[in-house]
């Protein structure tokens, strides 16, 4: 399928943080896929929770990859007793509070041999994102604990874990997963400034490059402006690169058959797209 399901449905990327600033807000890129190439349309920073569900709230068509884990891993589900559907275990999890589930995780951990603390889901070492389990560096369980909600609440529709809007269509994307296969472990990105190398501008300017002549197994290239493309390379916690590399994989999964699932998906672990 060389297009999107329904005609001028908007492709977008969700580059996300569980505690958005003004400094540090969700950044949303949108972009419309024609003819095998993705056009970026705009960027959008959410610089608040609020801001975040008034937009997940308006109106489709669009279908984006949000960059926070959508599931746990079933072993640990099992082993701490929780819900075995997803959507009991997700409103079971979002009644925690940040402190009571880094303590269950840490328990499940300590308990556990060195070199295999964490349990794992079926898609993680596909794509080669951490542990959805994982509260630090970098702490998705709680981008996960914050995300998932405002999904539910939105009424969004998640392929293969919960039906919703068929018009707003979201599934979870990993930015690193396509950054690794165009420039390697070379780093693109910082929050510190110290951090904030020449080399890693280059990465980011080589990573653009890849995406637009379209040197990924994705087939599809990325077309910026000048100012977009400029935009993107200054970043240098690169919020926005990340955005738009969501925003491929959402196109990705856009033209494959249910979303680019696998036929065996675990309806509780849930994929990222493009794994």
């Amino acid at each position: 399928m060389d297009v999107l399901p329904v005609a001028g449905w908007s492709v977008v990327g969700v580059d996300f943080t569980s505690r958005p600033t003004p400094r540090k807000p969700i950044t949303v890129a949108r972009g419309v896929c024609r003819d095998g190439a993705v056009q970026l349309q705009e960027l959008l920073t959410l610089p608040s929770d609020a801001a975040f569900a008034a937009w997940l709230a308006g109106p489709g068509p669009w279908v984006g990859a949000f960059d926070f884990p959508f599931g746990l891993p079933r072993e640990l589900v099992e082993q701490l007793g929780w819900p075995t559907e997803w959507l009991p275990l997700m409103r079971h999890y979002a009644a925690l509070s940040r402190e009571a589930i880094r303590t269950t995780f840490a328990a499940f951990c300590a308990a556990r041999p060195a070199g295999a603390k964490f349990a794992h889901r079926a898609c993680d070492r596909p794509a080669g994102s951490s542990p959805s389990m994982k509260w630090v560096n970098p702490p998705v369980a709680y981008m996960m604990h914050a995300g998932v909600p405002r999904l539910l609440e939105a009424g969004v529709h998640l392929p293969g874990l919960h039906d919703g809007d068929p018009q707003r269509v979201a599934l979870e994307g990993y930015p690193g997963l396509l950054a690794r296969e165009l420039i390697g472990a070379r780093s693109y990105k910082a929050d510190a400034r110290a951090k904030q190398t020449p080399e890693r501008l280059i990465a980011r300017k080589d990573l653009l490059e890849a995406l637009e002549q379209g040197r990924t197994r994705l087939g599809l290239r990325l077309r910026l402006t000048h100012a977009q493309r400029d935009r993107l390379v200054a970043d240098p916690m690169a919020d926005s690169l990340d955005a738009v590399l969501c925003m491929m994989q959402a196109a990705w999964a856009a033209r494959q058959p249910r979303w680019g699932l696998p036929d065996a998906v675990d309806p509780l672990e849930g994929w990222i797209a493009s794994a």
